[in-house]
């Protein structure tokens, strides 16, 4: 598929994959909490844990942004200093070429 040159100025390839992998995670975890309510935290692996810890993070920078107006640029920075907090591994939505270019474990 050819991406038109205007089109391509407002957003980056790697856009649709991370977008999709926000909402992902972000689902899961909210899946977590209702299982968290249950069984409690210390039930949950080490995986379930930071995935709780994302959503929380996510609803914290993405969805509690307020009147924030910033370029797609800097959404996509502040997406994968996000993604970047979890294992390579749960990112399964995104690309190979994408995490290596992008994806910076602390």
């Amino acid at each position: 598929m050819m991406i038109s040159p205007i089109r391509s100025r407002k957003t980056r390839p790697d856009h649709r994959s991370v977008a999709d992998q926000l909402y992902a995670l972000y689902a899961e975890g909210r899946d977590l909490r209702r299982l968290v309510a249950i069984i409690g935290e210390t039930a949950l692996s080490a995986d379930d844990r930071q995935v709780l810890e994302f959503a929380k993070r996510f609803e914290e920078t993405f969805i509690g942004q307020g009147m924030t107006d910033r370029e797609i640029q800097d959404s996509l920075g502040i997406a994968w200093d996000l993604l970047s907090g979890m294992p390579a591994k749960l990112l399964k939505r995104i690309p190979q070429d994408y995490l290596d270019q992008y994806h910076r474990p602390a």
